[in-house]
Protein backbone atom coordinates (compact mmCIF):
# COMPACT_ATOMS: atom_id res chain seq x y z
CA UNK A 1 0.00 0.00 0.00
CA UNK A 2 2.99 2.30 0.79
CA UNK A 3 4.51 2.09 -2.57
CA UNK A 4 0.95 3.13 -3.98
CA UNK A 5 0.92 6.08 -1.63
CA UNK A 6 4.03 6.79 -3.40
CA UNK A 7 3.60 6.07 -6.75
CA UNK A 8 0.72 8.72 -5.83
CA UNK A 9 2.80 11.35 -4.68
CA UNK A 10 5.49 10.71 -6.95
CA UNK A 11 3.13 11.47 -10.17
CA UNK A 12 1.15 14.36 -8.42
CA UNK A 13 4.60 16.20 -7.79
CA UNK A 14 5.70 15.44 -11.52
CA UNK A 15 2.75 16.57 -12.66
CA UNK A 16 3.08 20.29 -11.18
CA UNK A 17 6.13 20.25 -12.59
CA UNK A 18 5.43 19.38 -15.85
CA UNK A 19 2.07 22.01 -15.42
CA UNK A 20 4.56 24.49 -14.54
CA UNK A 21 6.55 23.95 -17.26
CA UNK A 22 3.71 23.90 -19.51
CA UNK A 23 2.27 26.76 -17.80
CA UNK A 24 5.89 29.01 -18.55
CA UNK A 25 6.04 27.68 -22.33
CA UNK A 26 1.97 28.58 -23.29
CA UNK A 27 2.56 31.77 -21.88
CA UNK A 28 -0.41 31.41 -19.36
CA UNK A 29 -1.48 33.52 -17.11
CA UNK A 30 -1.56 30.90 -14.51
CA UNK A 31 2.09 30.11 -13.77
CA UNK A 32 1.83 27.43 -10.31
CA UNK A 33 -0.88 25.41 -11.58
CA UNK A 34 -1.10 24.14 -7.44
CA UNK A 35 -4.01 22.47 -6.20
CA UNK A 36 -3.16 22.46 -2.79
CA UNK A 37 -2.25 25.07 -0.61
CA UNK A 38 1.34 23.82 0.45
CA UNK A 39 2.20 20.85 -1.45
CA UNK A 40 3.45 21.42 -5.19
CA UNK A 41 1.18 18.91 -5.99
CA UNK A 42 -1.34 17.99 -8.98
CA UNK A 43 -3.48 15.09 -7.77
CA UNK A 44 -4.96 14.20 -10.94
CA UNK A 45 -1.78 13.39 -12.39
CA UNK A 46 -1.11 10.96 -9.26
CA UNK A 47 -4.59 9.34 -10.08
CA UNK A 48 -4.18 9.41 -13.78
CA UNK A 49 -0.40 7.67 -12.84
CA UNK A 50 -2.19 5.11 -10.90
CA UNK A 51 -4.62 4.02 -13.03
CA UNK A 52 -1.82 2.79 -15.67
CA UNK A 53 -0.45 1.13 -13.20
CA UNK A 54 -3.08 -0.77 -12.43
CA UNK A 55 -3.36 -1.91 -16.64
CA UNK A 56 -2.81 -5.53 -16.31
CA UNK A 57 1.15 -6.32 -17.33
CA UNK A 58 0.94 -7.83 -20.91
CA UNK A 59 -1.31 -4.35 -21.61
CA UNK A 60 1.52 -1.98 -20.32
CA UNK A 61 4.30 -3.73 -21.84
CA UNK A 62 2.56 -3.44 -25.47
CA UNK A 63 2.66 0.59 -26.98
CA UNK A 64 0.00 -0.41 -29.23
CA UNK A 65 -1.97 -1.32 -26.63
CA UNK A 66 -0.85 0.53 -23.66
CA UNK A 67 -1.31 4.50 -25.28
CA UNK A 68 -5.19 3.84 -25.80
CA UNK A 69 -5.63 2.26 -22.85
CA UNK A 70 -3.53 5.35 -20.93
CA UNK A 71 -5.72 8.03 -22.97
CA UNK A 72 -9.04 6.56 -21.77
CA UNK A 73 -7.74 5.85 -17.99
CA UNK A 74 -6.14 9.53 -17.74
CA UNK A 75 -8.95 11.24 -19.62
CA UNK A 76 -11.54 9.47 -16.75
CA UNK A 77 -9.10 10.51 -14.07
CA UNK A 78 -9.07 14.09 -15.37
CA UNK A 79 -12.92 14.11 -15.53
CA UNK A 80 -13.36 12.73 -12.22
CA UNK A 81 -10.23 15.00 -10.46
CA UNK A 82 -12.63 18.06 -12.52
CA UNK A 83 -16.33 16.51 -10.76
CA UNK A 84 -14.20 16.42 -7.86
CA UNK A 85 -12.57 20.14 -7.91
CA UNK A 86 -16.33 21.35 -9.26
CA UNK A 87 -19.02 19.76 -6.81
CA UNK A 88 -16.87 19.73 -3.17
CA UNK A 89 -14.03 22.48 -3.63
CA UNK A 90 -16.53 24.83 -5.82
CA UNK A 91 -13.71 25.08 -8.35
CA UNK A 92 -12.77 24.64 -11.97
CA UNK A 93 -9.04 24.23 -12.61
CA UNK A 94 -8.99 24.06 -16.03
CA UNK A 95 -11.25 24.46 -19.15
CA UNK A 96 -11.19 23.33 -22.32
CA UNK A 97 -14.59 24.69 -23.31
CA UNK A 98 -12.84 26.31 -25.87
CA UNK A 99 -11.27 23.31 -27.82
CA UNK A 100 -13.00 21.27 -29.89
CA UNK A 101 -14.64 18.18 -28.87
CA UNK A 102 -14.81 19.38 -25.05
CA UNK A 103 -17.44 17.64 -22.88
CA UNK A 104 -17.80 20.13 -20.10
CA UNK A 105 -14.47 21.27 -20.32
CA UNK A 106 -13.22 19.11 -18.31
CA UNK A 107 -11.66 16.92 -20.83
CA UNK A 108 -11.23 16.90 -24.62
CA UNK A 109 -9.44 14.97 -27.31
CA UNK A 110 -6.51 16.70 -27.47
CA UNK A 111 -5.26 17.00 -24.24
CA UNK A 112 -6.51 12.75 -24.37
CA UNK A 113 -4.17 12.02 -27.09
CA UNK A 114 -1.62 14.31 -24.96
CA UNK A 115 -2.49 12.11 -21.84
CA UNK A 116 -1.81 8.82 -23.89
CA UNK A 117 2.01 9.73 -25.18
CA UNK A 118 2.62 10.72 -21.98
CA UNK A 119 1.49 7.59 -20.14
CA UNK A 120 4.17 5.74 -22.71
CA UNK A 121 7.15 7.85 -21.42
CA UNK A 122 5.71 7.37 -17.85
CA UNK A 123 5.72 3.87 -18.34
CA UNK A 124 8.97 3.26 -20.42
CA UNK A 125 11.27 5.99 -19.23
CA UNK A 126 10.27 7.01 -15.64
CA UNK A 127 8.66 4.51 -14.13
CA UNK A 128 11.34 2.42 -13.72
CA UNK A 129 13.41 4.79 -11.86
CA UNK A 130 10.38 5.45 -10.02
CA UNK A 131 10.05 2.07 -8.80
CA UNK A 132 13.45 1.46 -7.93
CA UNK A 133 13.40 4.47 -5.45
CA UNK A 134 9.94 4.14 -3.73
CA UNK A 135 10.81 0.71 -1.45
CA UNK A 136 13.34 2.61 0.02
CA UNK A 137 11.57 5.12 1.51
CA UNK A 138 11.22 4.46 5.24
CA UNK A 139 7.81 3.97 6.87
CA UNK A 140 8.50 6.83 9.15
CA UNK A 141 8.46 9.26 6.21
CA UNK A 142 5.55 7.74 4.48
CA UNK A 143 3.45 8.40 7.31
CA UNK A 144 4.72 11.99 7.63
CA UNK A 145 3.74 12.31 4.65
CA UNK A 146 0.63 10.89 4.19
CA UNK A 147 -0.30 13.25 7.40
CA UNK A 148 0.43 16.14 5.40
CA UNK A 149 -1.04 15.49 2.99
CA UNK A 150 -4.09 14.89 4.84
CA UNK A 151 -3.67 18.27 6.49
CA UNK A 152 -3.00 20.00 3.25
CA UNK A 153 -6.17 18.34 1.91
CA UNK A 154 -8.41 19.02 4.45
CA UNK A 155 -7.11 22.54 4.68
CA UNK A 156 -7.37 23.16 0.69
CA UNK A 157 -10.94 22.12 0.58
CA UNK A 158 -12.08 24.28 2.99
CA UNK A 159 -10.19 27.55 1.78
CA UNK A 160 -11.30 26.36 -1.70
CA UNK A 161 -14.97 26.29 -0.63
CA UNK A 162 -14.82 29.19 1.37
CA UNK A 163 -13.59 31.31 -1.49
CA UNK A 164 -14.49 29.63 -4.14
CA UNK A 165 -11.40 30.20 -6.24
CA UNK A 166 -7.91 28.79 -6.65
CA UNK A 167 -6.61 32.18 -6.42
CA UNK A 168 -6.45 31.63 -2.36
CA UNK A 169 -3.61 28.98 -3.40
CA UNK A 170 -1.32 31.67 -4.07
CA UNK A 171 -0.63 32.83 -0.50
CA UNK A 172 2.59 33.71 -1.82
CA UNK A 173 1.87 36.56 -3.57
CA UNK A 174 1.07 38.12 -0.67
CA UNK A 175 5.11 38.01 0.66
CA UNK A 176 7.40 40.43 0.22
CA UNK A 177 8.99 40.94 -3.15
CA UNK A 178 11.98 38.57 -2.41
CA UNK A 179 10.00 35.56 -1.49
CA UNK A 180 7.68 35.31 -4.51
CA UNK A 181 8.66 33.44 -7.64
CA UNK A 182 9.58 35.44 -10.45
CA UNK A 183 7.29 36.05 -13.21
CA UNK A 184 8.11 37.20 -16.67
Amino acid sequence: MAVWFWYFMCYSFLGFVLEVFYARATRSSKLDRKCLFLLPLCPVYGLGALFILALPTPVREQPLLLVPAAALLCTAAEYLMGLFYEKVTLVSFWDYSHLRGNVGGKICPAFSAAWGVLAAVVAYLIHPVVARLVPLIPPAVTVTTALALSADSLLSVVLLRRARSAQVLRWYDRLPHPFRPVRT
